[in-house]
Order: C-alpha cells, then sequence, then structure tokens
C-alpha cells in the first residue's frame, strides 16, 4: 500500500491553462518523449525541475542489448555457481564472470552520459546506400 502524503505534500490545486490545438499537441508530444505526464511536465518546467534527457532510438536500444547481455551472465553466473555447490565442473570462469557484470555497469554508466544528435526523427538507415563501392567502408 501507497504511504500516505503529508498535507504540505498532497496536490489539491488546480492550475488551469488554454492551448490552442496545435499547442496541445506539442505539449503532448514533449511529456511523451521525455516519458512524462503532461502534469508532471509542467510542474517541473513551471518550477525549473530538469527533465530527464531524451534518448535516441540508438541508445534505447543499446540499452536493451545491454539487459539482454546482462541477463545471459546473471543466468550463466547462477549455473556456475550451481555447479560448484554441487561439486561438478563449472560451464564458467566465475571471476570472469564478475569482470564481464562490472564492465556491462560500467559501459550503462558511460552510454548514460553520451549526449547524442541523433534524434528519432533522424532515419539512420537511410544514409547507408546499398549500392556504395566498398571503398567507402575502408
Amino acid at each position: 500500500m501507497r504511504p500516505k502524503l503529508s498535507k504540505n505534500l498532497l496536490r489539491t490545486k488546480t492550475l488551469e491553462a488554454r492551448v490552442n490545438a496545435i499547442e496541445h499537441e506539442m505539449i503532448k508530444l514533449k511529456a511523451q518523449d521525455v516519458g512524462l505526464s503532461i502534469a508532471e511536465l509542467t510542474r517541473r518546467s513551471v518550477l525549473l525541475k530538469p527533465l530527464p534527457k531524451r534518448l535516441s532510438k540508438i541508445t534505447l536500444a543499446t540499452y536493451r542489448e545491454l539487459v539482454r547481455i546482462g541477463s545471459n551472465i546473471n543466468q550463466l553466473t547462477r549455473a556456475t555457481n550451481t555447479a560448484i555447490k554441487m561439486g561438478l565442473r563449472p560451464p564458467a570462469d566465475s571471476e570472469q564472470l564478475k569482470q564481464l557484470q562490472e564492465l556491462l555497469q560500467k559501459i550503462g554508466r558511460e552510454l548514460s552520459q553520451i549526449e547524442t544528435e541523433i534524434t528519432d526523427d533522424d532515419d539512420i538507415d537511410d544514409d547507408i546506400d546499398d549500392d556504395s563501392d566498398s571503398e567507402d567502408w575502408e
């Protein structure tokens, strides 16, 4: 169950602002882009709280892939620990698995620090020409 907020923190007041249809759509899209509700976006903007960084499709895909890799490493770590407890030969070196997990965490932290110029509107596939000469790739 959710803890109750103190009376000072409870949001009981409503603000109203009139916007036209285009402005409303722009606000709605901006809120979606940063993963916030319109109300939370408005509160943060008005109260000068920082907005979360918008992540590009590449960054999101990279995070997803890191999570998949981390999940595989966790499964391998679990199997290794089980094998050791049972007196069997482990499928992997537990020290190397630990190093891999630390490396993945470091990559994730560094990825979160990258400021990217690529946005969701950019179509990366358009930059690749299938008929291009191989010397372009050297």
